[in-house]
């Protein structure tokens, strides 16, 4: 069994852990695989053992996989979530070869992606990064602000915006990891009291995987834990 092989294993034996623990069907919870720094021959390799969904941070390096990807395996059907910080001259190659993008926390992003979207694809599947625990140094909306952007966003045309995501900052124990996740849940439940319906929460990584699932994550964005330790060039 390779190394990637029996962490995928691990990995979704952990999330069905944590499912069951909170009384979850298992088959609510995605496990998005993150490639990013990894090669296509990683990507291929989890693809065997049946992994569909592949997040990215790069743009680049992203577009260079998936041609990679295409050229060595055609018959993969893959689904690509962008879950990296977008600037506003990267969003055109975005929506033109993702199906999701984690990571929008401005309007005129979300413009941009949708007018921006391929007419022949089906809409670009949304989430609205929050800036669940304030922290300077990461992207998102604030909270407060995260309703009233949503609103908007919902109204653009070619884009559907599914749900919120976040990137807490790190907790030890399991309680101090629950309650970011919960806030993201509340304000996700207050968001479609007010009339947008959401599904997703993507929320949770490798030390918060069954904080996060406890809490209601819908999409689990695993890298390190399934693909190694990563190098930087």
């Amino acid at each position: 069994m390779s190394s990637i092989s029996g962490n995928l294993q691990a990995v979704n034996d952990r999330i069905a852990t944590a499912a069951e623990a909170a009384s979850r069907d298992r088959n609510s919870v995605q496990l998005l695989a993150v490639s990013k720094t990894f090669g296509a021959d990683a990507v291929i390799e989890a693809a065997a053992c049946g992994q569909r969904a592949f997040g990215e941070n790069y743009l680049q390096e992203a577009l260079d996989k998936m041609a990679a990807v295409k050229a060595q395996r055609p018959e993969l059907l893959l689904q690509w979530h962008f879950i990296g910080p977008i600037q506003s001259n990267k969003t055109r190659p975005i929506a033109e070869h993702f199906d999701w993008v984690h990571s929008v926390d401005r309007e005129k992003i979300a413009q941009r992606l949708s007018d921006q979207r391929p007419s022949h694809l089906p809409p670009l599947n949304i989430c609205l990064q929050v800036n669940i625990s304030g922290e300077a140094s990461k992207s998102g909306v604030m909270p407060q602000e995260a309703a009233a952007l949503a609103q908007r966003i919902a109204a653009l045309s070619n884009i559907k915006l599914r749900g919120l995501m976040a990137i807490p900052e790190p907790a030890g124990d399991e309680e101090a990891q629950r309650a970011p996740h919960r806030r993201l849940r509340l304000l996700a439940e207050d968001i479609s009291r007010q009339g947008i319906d959401l599904d997703t929460l993507s929320m949770g990584m490798s030390a918060d995987l069954a904080a996060a699932i406890a809490e209601g994550a819908t999409i689990v964005r695993i890298g390190t834990a399934i693909f190694g330790t990563r190098h930087y060039g």
